[in-house]
């Protein structure tokens, strides 16, 4: 037979399952709003990491592979489906061949801004939730390191 959980054990899970929730909820808004837009998912992420890199910031497929945590042949293949539709710009860094780097056009801009104004709004909805739950994690975080860290002192002077 399982042990159910005590209050605070519930009410931490309860708190971690409605932070889930609430991310799930703005995940699958994301995906509608791009599909509305005529985009695929990850064609929406990939505009978003190469317009929110760094100032300065030549973005690489690397670059985007390691922000979407795909794989790097499968970064090449979406960035390509992304230029044929006239999203990106891909091109190869003159100093080093190997790396190909990309870049928005005026139509992933005008797309990116679009889904950018609508994911604000959303996010603007959620942030009472989010945050509450974020609250919520981290003081239950602090007690129970206290409660970790009192007990370790405990056993030292045991000893």
């Amino acid at each position: 037979m399982t042990k159910p959980l005590q209050t605070a054990d519930r009410q931490r899970v309860q708190t971690l399952a409605e932070f889930r929730y609430a991310l799930r909820k703005f995940l699958q808004f994301s995906e509608k709003r791009a599909e509305d837009a005529g985009l695929h998912p990850q064609q929406h992420q990939l505009l978003l990491h190469i317009a929110g890199a760094p100032e300065g910031f030549e973005t690489t497929v690397s670059y985007v592979a390691e922000r979407l945590g795909l794989r790097h042949n499968s970064v090449v293949e979406l960035s390509k489906r992304c230029e044929d539709v006239g999203l990106i710009h891909r091109r190869q860094d003159a100093s080093d061949g190997r790396r190909v780097l990309l870049q928005i056009t005026a139509e992933g801009h005008k797309i990116l801004r679009v889904l950018s104004d609508d994911h604000e709004r959303e996010l603007h909805d959620l942030l009472p939730t989010l945050v509450q739950t974020l609250t919520q994690i981290k003081s239950s975080h602090q007690r129970t390191a206290k409660a970790v860290g009192s007990r370790a002192l405990t056993k030292r002077n045991q000893k």
